[in-house]
């Protein structure tokens, strides 16, 4: 799978080429958005991701290019601009996904996923686990079709947990799950949102892995 970025910001290109070329992925990096319809025009690319401030170009005109030269190719948008009229306005421009930063390298990845696989008509409309269901193009998770109401915070890390059911996760990925690439939340702070998302769904069964990470069994 192939995924061009079009990313300035050059030590988060580089964290995401890095995290997504471990998964397998070939990424081709722009920092500027000038480029893109060349790159896209050359090459065959399962996605793109987009920075929306870039020093040449804004990324939603980048994005509206793409679209009016008809590519469908899915386009996830990465950026800091995280209000809902941002979000909203991408959506409208074209975007198929928006990810505010900062972002878990594991989300990142199952929306890439999600989305290849609903450009090749072969979509997965949620991950179900028994009566927990995650939908990631809404960033909603329900409980016997019920939604749970989630702090944005509650929502990353259960999120991850879901995406990686019986799997530890490490304590190092959950904190990047909040804080992204530069620094990392406290175990504390895990502890506490774990000690919530519990509470909220005394049924399900997260467990703590001493001095490794946590697992969400089913």
């Amino acid at each position: 799978m192939r995924i061009l970025l079009i990313e300035d910001d050059k030590l988060l290109a580089r964290s995401i080429i890095t995290a997504l070329t471990k998964q397998g992925l070939t990424v081709d990096w722009l920092d500027r958005g000038a480029n893109a319809h060349h790159a896209l025009k050359q090459e065959s690319f399962s996605a793109v991701l987009l920075d929306l401030t870039l020093p040449d170009i804004d990324g939603l005109i980048v994005l509206k290019k793409i679209r009016q030269s008809g590519e469908s190719i899915p386009v996830i948008i990465l950026t800091a601009r995280d209000d809902i009229k941002d979000r909203v306005n991408g959506l409208d421009a074209g975007a198929d996904d928006y990810l505010g930063k900062p972002f878990a390298v594991e989300e990142l990845l199952a929306r890439i996923r999600v989305h290849v696989r609903r450009q090749s008509g072969n979509l997965e409309s949620k991950i179900v686990l028994d009566k927990l269901s995650l939908d990631m193009s809404q960033q909603r998770i329900e409980y016997q079709e019920i939604e749970v109401k989630l702090t944005k915070n509650e929502y990353k890390i259960l999120s991850t947990l879901i995406l990686h059911a019986n799997k530890v996760m490490t304590k190092e990925s959950l904190q990047q799950t909040l804080n992204g690439w530069d620094e990392l939340a406290s175990e504390n702070v895990i502890e506490v949102h774990l000690h919530h998302i519990r509470k909220k769904l005394p049924d399900i069964d997260i467990r703590n892995i001493r001095g490794v990470g946590y697992i969400l069994s089913t």
